[in-house]
């Protein structure tokens, strides 16, 4: 059974609708013992990055979270999920989980055509293999919308990059965590086949 964790963040239920169509068991739930005690779990999430830290905490999802990740369950995040896995984010003074070592810096373009939020269908470009990214050929296009975009330290944290002004970090991860800043559940069949790989997926790092 996969846990969709619920922290008040917008996009769950279309997580939900997604895994239902591919008729993979799935729950939304805020409880942290059900997230803690979960098979696999998917992060997801749309809105700030200071409110989801606050919501996580008061719910006691973001220890749940850590020690989840720590005994090797596998994670996917995606969206805010993604950005609030690392240690900071400019879009809040709270800190982050931390699981992963960066930050979330805010788009800063220079080309006055280039809007934010980063809005549409973008490719990404594959950087190294990972199991959730077997079906997923160089090029292909996902759905993104974000204003801030994820900045880990360590560039062996960076599976997949995109352009958009700058080229930036699209899936990241390490050991049994992947998170992508992209929606899959919104990506049509490549993002199908992404949350289907995760699901077979036993969390053992590349």
């Amino acid at each position: 059974m996969i846990v969709i964790v619920d922290y008040n963040a917008g996009n769950l239920t279309s997580v939900k609708r997604a895994l239902d169509y591919l008729s993979i068991p799935c729950a939304i739930s805020p409880d942290p013992h059900k997230v803690l005690n979960a098979e696999k779990i998917i992060f997801p999430g749309v809105g700030h990055a200071g409110f989801a830290m606050k919501v996580l905490r008061e719910r006691a999802l973001d220890a749940a979270l850590k020690e989840a990740f720590n005994k090797g369950t596998p994670i996917l995040g995606i969206c805010l999920g993604t950005q609030v896995i690392l240690s900071s984010s400019e879009e809040t003074d709270l800190p982050c989980l931390d699981l992963i070592a960066g930050t979330c810096p805010k788009f800063a373009l220079s080309d006055p055509a280039l809007k934010i939020p980063h809005m549409g269908w973008n490719s990404i470009i594959m950087q190294r293999p990972h199991p959730v990214l077997c079906g997923i050929a160089d090029g292909d296009e996902f759905y993104f919308v974000h204003s801030f975009y994820p900045q880990p330290r360590e560039k062996t944290d960076v599976f997949a990059l995109c352009d958009y002004g700058i080229t930036f970090p699209a899936v990241i991860g390490r050991g049994n965590l992947v998170a992508t800043q992209f929606h899959p559940e919104k990506s049509g069949q490549a993002g199908l086949r992404l949350l289907s790989a995760f699901a077979s997926w036993d969390g053992a790092s590349c």
